[in-house]
């Protein structure tokens, strides 16, 4: 029983820190997001590249 209680005690203790998260956040803006999505996407592609890199280095080398 006891570890019961102190599982009801954490998941308590979990809700109420989400409840403060929630209150504090906000939705982006418009200008916000499409600068998060183009950072987003720059990041991607600079991977993808690099991986297309490094595939095409490893296959001449084969």
């Amino acid at each position: 029983m006891k570890i019961v209680k102190e599982k009801i005690k954490d998941l308590k203790s979990f809700v109420a820190k989400s409840k403060r998260v929630w209150l504090v956040l906000k939705k982006p803006s418009k200008k916000e997001f499409e600068m998060v999505a183009k950072i987003s996407a720059i990041g991607i592609g600079v991977i993808g590249a690099g991986g297309f890199i490094i595939s095409l280095i490893i296959q001449l080398f084969i």
